[in-house]
């Protein structure tokens, strides 16, 4: 639990902390691949890796199936990207109805998100991921209590990493973007809170669209969730390590 003096970063009070989801407080991989390759299936294409799949994450279903398409040296057209992204829908929403998915949140981030909330901060998720599943996977895990707003990919008019669904959620919680925290897992995370304004932490363990994640030009890094709260208390700035 944070302090009664609140939290702060870098001597600046915050109001709000906005997550990533896939890869920062959950691991989806698994989903992600199984409902991806059932999809690439249907068009004549090979099973990926999972391994191969985790760095196609991060910008959502549409560059996923091109990504996929990419790696097969497959070309398909946009009508047929468009099919195959619906397609993708279905199997991922067909994972959750028949609690055949296997998403869970990192360690420490149901107690992480219960410590912020309860300290008085705003807390948003901010993913890619189409609203309905991540909404459902925050209250299939018990997480949904401690978020009080959740921007998917088909919120706002345009993705990370564009600024607009990170000021959306800004604006949602009542927060000014200089008094919010961005925490993701990606340099797709990390060019949205730059543009927006905002300070950003990374984890280490996350997907990052297979790049090692010593490459973000992020704030902090973190290789647990455990350790944000003590960033968030520290008097001195907070150094990148």
């Amino acid at each position: 639990m944070l302090k009664a003096a609140g939290a702060h970063w870098r001597g600046a009070p915050l109001a709000a902390v906005l997550f990533d989801l896939d890869g920062t407080l959950l691991d989806t991989l698994a989903d992600i691949a199984l409902a991806l390759n059932r999809a690439l299936l249907e068009y004549g294409c090979e099973s990926l890796a999972q391994k191969d799949v985790r760095g196609m994450i991060g910008r959502g279903a549409p560059i996923l199936i091109e990504r996929a398409a990419a790696a097969h040296g497959r070309a398909f057209d946009a009508a047929t990207q468009a099919a195959m992204v619906q397609r993708f829908f279905h199997y991922y929403g067909e994972l959750e109805e028949s609690h055949e998915d296997s998403a869970r949140p990192y360690a420490g981030a149901a107690e992480l998100l219960r410590s912020l909330h309860d300290s008085g901060l705003g807390i948003a998720v901010v993913t890619n991921k189409q609203h309905r599943f991540a909404s459902a996977l925050l209250t299939r895990l018990g997480l949904c209590g401690w978020v009080d707003v959740v921007v998917g990919g088909d919120t706002c008019a345009r993705r990370k990493p564009d600024p607009q669904p990170l000021l959306f959620a800004c604006e949602s919680l009542h927060a000014l973007p200089f008094n919010s925290l961005m925490v993701g897992d990606s340099v797709n995370d990390v060019h949205a809170a730059r543009a927006a304004g905002i300070p950003v932490v990374c984890v280490s363990y996350g997907y990052n669209e297979g790049r090692d994640a010593r490459t973000l030009e992020c704030d902090a890094l973190i290789d647990s969730l455990a350790e944000l709260p003590a960033l968030l208390e520290a008097e001195r700035p907070a150094e990148k390590r």
